[in-house]
C-alpha cells in the first residue's frame, strides 16, 4: 500500500508540474505575434501539409531525396496507426476541455489529445531527411519543435502529448529508415 500512495503522489506532483509548464505556454508567454505565428506553424503537422509535402518530395525529386520521401511518407503513415490506435486506448481529454481558462483557438479539436498527432506527423516526416542533409537539421528540428510547441501555446495539448508524438513520429522514421536499408 505504501508504493501506491508514493508512486500516487510522484504522477500526482508530475501532472501539477505538467500543468504549470501548459499554462506558461498557454498564458504566460501570450501575444498577438505569437498567436498568428503559432496559429500558422500549427498546420506544418497537419495531414494535407505532411502528406502533400512528403509525397511531392518523393515524386518529384531523385536518388536520396527520392528515398527519403518515401520513407518520410512510410513513417507518417505508420506513426499515424500507432497514434489513432493509443488516442483511443488512452483516452486523454483535451487541456481546453480539462482545465478552466485555457485559451483555445478557432475550430478546435474534439478528439482524444495523447499523444499530439501534429507533433508526431511532423517529426515522422522531417527524420528520414536528418540522415540525408546535416545543415537540413538545423532547420527542420527547430521548426518540428515549433509545431510541438504551438499544440500547447494553441491549448490542444499538453507538453507530455507532444513529447510522446515526438518520439512516436521519430521512432516510427527510424524504423523505416533502418528497414528499408
Amino acid at each position: 500500500m505504501e508504493v501506491v500512495v508514493i508512486k500516487s503522489s510522484y504522477w500526482q506532483r508530475l501532472h501539477n508540474h505538467e500543468k504549470r509548464m501548459f499554462f506558461w505556454c498557454n498564458h504566460v508567454i501570450s501575444h498577438t505575434f505569437l498567436d498568428r505565428t503559432f496559429g500558422l506553424l500549427t498546420h506544418m503537422g497537419g495531414a494535407m501539409f505532411t502528406i502533400i509535402g512528403s509525397l511531392s518530395i518523393a515524386l518529384l525529386t531523385s536518388g536520396l531525396w527520392r528515398s527519403a520521401g518515401w520513407q518520410s511518407f512510410a513513417a507518417l503513415s505508420a506513426s499515424h496507426l500507432v497514434a489513432a490506435l493509443i488516442k483511443k486506448k488512452v483516452q486523454r481529454i483535451r487541456p481546453y476541455l480539462a482545465l478552466p481558462h485555457t485559451k483555445v483557438g478557432r475550430n478546435p479539436l474534439k478528439d482524444h489529445s495523447f499523444p499530439s498527432g501534429h507533433t508526431t506527423a511532423i517529426f515522422a516526416v522531417i527524420t528520414p531527411f536528418l540522415f540525408i542533409s546535416g545543415w537540413l537539421s538545423l532547420t527542420v528540428i527547430p521548426l518540428a519543435l515549433m509545431v510541438g510547441l504551438s499544440r500547447i501555446y494553441l491549448g490542444l495539448h499538453y507538453p507530455s502529448d507532444c513529447i510522446a508524438g515526438c518520439l512516436l513520429g521519430t521512432g516510427s522514421a527510424l524504423f523505416i529508415v533502418i528497414l528499408s536499408r
